[in-house]
């Protein structure tokens, strides 16, 4: 097995060494600034959300191990046009594209305030380009107002009374067809992956505010953080199962006369007892406590017969009836399939919290999964069987997938760049 790891680690480097460089483009059209593309000819010349910010981390890692430091000089002002060509489509009411293509029109909401928008990986991305840039953030303050009214967006028009966070739809969520918001009443998912996501945002902006020495706002927006990790806490944490799981928040008003006047409803929300691989994400936003944690990674990461496979981690429970690993875009299959995503973070988040054996076994279950996928085919996909590791759709994937280069430089204690 170690000797796999080895070889596959090597092709693994020689791989993405030779093509990470496709992953930049030059402004024009859509795109007044210069960005990073996901990498791979589907995604030739579009600028996508979370896609552009996990594919940075990855490239800092790839050039902080290639060591040559006229392109970490260089590649600043792709990563910074990432967050710039989003702000530029930016506006007082705060709605941002998920998505920009070069050409053709830029898709703007109907309604700013009832559709979905840039999940909440913006301010994150920006802290972490600011952090490797040596915590200068003056190239974000002209537009860190479009980012202010982003988050106010999500603030005012996508939080719930509870606290939480919720989709305005299913459209475009990132795990496409997550049962616990694919198909569901609009505004009736209080999604843990997205409030996951919030979290880890408010924090960014917290920092990023400190950065422009704007303390006062830096204050507002640690207060909103600290309110949603508590609402996290009440509301999407279940000491039954000990997991993290979404909410649902599609109950009718509680009544103030009629039959059940007497004794209103008393909840604002019902746990969706879904085994999603995004409970994890409470570990890699630092949102569990240590004792949550620790039944989190023994009573369901460890569980091979839920979330534990010999090629990572399943994207839904195993055990559950809408489990399903049948190729699909457009919806993307989340229904069980691995993705070089969900195992990073799922990684991450057991580094964080100590698991270092756990997070050792997976990022060798990922090096395996790709390193054996350049080997036989050239190139990686993107999502996987979970139990022999076999590649599902989509040849030519890179993507967060370069994430696993990340994984393999904590494996073997060499400096890894993480994200914020």
């Amino acid at each position: 097995m170690q000797t796999d790891i080895t070889r596959y680690s090597a092709l693994i480097r020689q791989n993405l060494q030779a093509n990470y460089q496709g992953m930049f483009r030059d402004a024009g059209g859509n795109m007044p600034y210069p960005f990073i593309t996901p990498g791979s000819q589907q995604y030739a010349d579009v600028l996508w959300d979370w896609d552009s910010w996990l594919s940075n981390v990855a490239l800092r890692q790839i050039l902080l191990e290639v060591g040559d430091e006229h392109a970490i000089t260089d590649v600043q002002r792709y990563e910074q046009g990432c967050i710039l060509n989003y702000l530029h489509w930016g506006g007082m009411d705060g709605w941002i594209p998920i998505v920009i293509n070069r050409g053709g029109d830029v898709y703007k909401a109907v309604n700013p305030y009832r559709e979905n928008m840039h999940k909440p990986v913006l301010a994150q991305h920006a802290a972490f380009i600011t952090q490797q840039n040596g915590g200068d953030a003056e190239w974000l303050r002209d537009k860190f107002y479009y980012l202010l009214t982003f988050l106010n967006n999500y603030r005012n028009h996508h939080r719930h009374t509870c606290g939480v966070y919720f989709w305005q739809s299913d459209l475009m969520i990132g795990v496409d067809n997550d049962p616990c918001t694919y198909f569901r009443p609009p505004r009736s998912s209080g999604s843990i992956y997205l409030n996951c996501l919030m979290l880890k945002e408010l924090e960014a902006a917290v920092y990023l505010a400190q950065r422009l020495n704007l303390d006062e706002v830096a204050d507002e927006l640690q207060t909103d953080a600290d309110g949603l990790r508590q609402a996290i806490q009440d509301h999407c944490w279940d000491e039954r199962d000990g997991f993290f799981y979404s909410v649902d928040l599609n109950l009718l008003l509680a009544e103030t006369d009629g039959l059940h006047a007497g004794q209103p409803r008393a909840w604002d929300c019902l746990i969706q007892r879904i085994g999603v691989w995004s409970g994890f994400l409470a570990l890699w936003a630092g949102i569990a406590t240590p004792e949550q944690a620790g039944r989190i990674v023994k009573e369901h990461y460890r569980d091979m017969r839920t979330f534990n496979a010999p090629y990572g981690v399943r994207t839904l429970s195993k055990l559950e009836k809408m489990y399903s690993i049948r190729a699909s875009g457009n919806p993307s299959c989340w229904l069980g399939p691995i993705w070089g995503v969900s195992n990073y973070l799922t990684f991450r988040g057991l580094v964080r919290y100590g698991f270092d054996e756990d997070a050792r076994q997976l990022a060798e279950r990922t090096i395996h999964l790709f390193g054996r996928d350049i080997e036989r085919f050239g190139a990686l996909h993107e999502y996987y069987q979970p139990e022999n590791g076999e590649p599902i759709l989509n040849r030519g994937f890179q993507n967060w997938n370069y994430l696993v280069l990340n994984m393999m430089a904590w494996l073997e204690n060499k400096p890894t760049t993480i994200e914020f």
